[in-house]
């Protein structure tokens, strides 16, 4: 019988790329998303939707223990299309809350549920400055200022969640560059850490079974921060393409 998967955020800019290959891996997918529309798409996909918010903890909840899955992945974000910079506070808190209360829901139904695994979509752009390259070792900037401050708070909260359960649940955090590819509104790299969508995906699937607890950076080469660790680790290559 084929592991089954308990995706939240199955239609965001990761989730997309990332269901191909949760389906060609043999994996039974269930999909989250908030719109009817976008789970009719999941369905025709081969996923089975699940129509629910993050912050109703006991729909939630109720939707995990119905899936019974052996991994949840979280790719939950709370972000805009397009980014307007001068409502950078705005997207900021909302993402914030996302990963703060969002990951906190989360990790409660994966707990009751007895899911062995959670995979989690972190950031790699929040280190504080210091030697390079950052690994995954190197302090956060909790002394940021705002709304840099905001993200970094709610990468961390979403992290500790994840890793507090070390001995019932093996939790994983990738911590991504930023979102470069198809639907992410960025054609090609910046000048901070980046990683294509496709590889971004990519690692989620191979920390089903190849990640050990703990904290990854997911990527590209020739920036400040190195993913050696997954590259050792988890077989990744920051080159996948789909």
């Amino acid at each position: 019988m084929s592991a089954t998967i308990f995706l939240a955020g199955a239609t965001g800019a990761i989730g997309r790329r990332l269901v191909p290959l949760l389906l060609r891996a043999g994996y039974n997918v269930f999909g989250t998303t908030r719109s009817e529309e976008k789970a009719r798409s999941l369905e025709s996909a081969g996923v089975h939707p699940v129509v629910v918010d993050v912050f109703d903890t006991e729909k939630l909840a109720h939707a995990v223990r119905l899936a019974k899955p052996d991994t949840v992945i979280h790719q939950l974000t709370d972000l805009p299309r397009t980014i307007d910079p001068t409502n950078a506070a705005d997207f900021a808190a909302r993402n914030a809350r996302m990963r703060r209360e969002g990951t906190a829901s989360l990790m409660q139904a994966a707990i009751a549920a007895g899911v062995e695994r959670v995979i989690a979509q972190s950031i790699a752009w929040t280190y504080a400055p210091g030697h390079e390259p950052y690994d995954e070792e190197m302090p956060l900037d909790l002394l940021a200022p705002e709304p840099r401050l905001t993200s970094v708070c709610g990468a961390v909260a979403l992290e500790s969640a994840v890793l507090a359960h070390p001995q019932s649940v093996t939790g994983i955090v990738l911590r991504y560059g930023h979102l470069y590819g198809p639907g992410t509104g960025v054609d090609k790299p910046g000048t901070s850490p980046t990683v294509h969508v496709d590889a971004a995906a990519c690692a989620a699937l191979l920390a089903i079974k190849a990640g050990a607890h703990g904290i990854y950076n997911i990527a590209d080469a020739g920036f400040a921060v190195t993913s050696q660790k997954a590259i050792q680790t988890l077989g990744w290559s920051a080159d996948f393409r789909l």
